[in-house]
């Protein structure tokens, strides 16, 4: 999981989805396909929201 995501978001959205105890020691080999869907769409849904505030912040300027 390299490259796209840096290692402090990967590791705060393992975190806040319930399953950073698995990657405390830096070894990803515990995690599952799906946790690391979740992780991908917890990480779109985070940017989406993030665009959509900059877009309503650039309308009222």
């Amino acid at each position: 999981m390299d490259g796209v995501m840096s290692d402090k978001l990967k590791k705060k959205l393992a975190h806040d989805l319930g399953f950073g105890n698995k990657i405390e020691d830096g070894d990803w080999g515990d995690v599952t396909t799906r946790e690391v869907g979740m992780m991908v769409r917890e990480a779109i849904k985070r940017a989406e929201q993030t665009l959509a505030e900059q877009d309503t912040d650039t309308l009222k300027a």
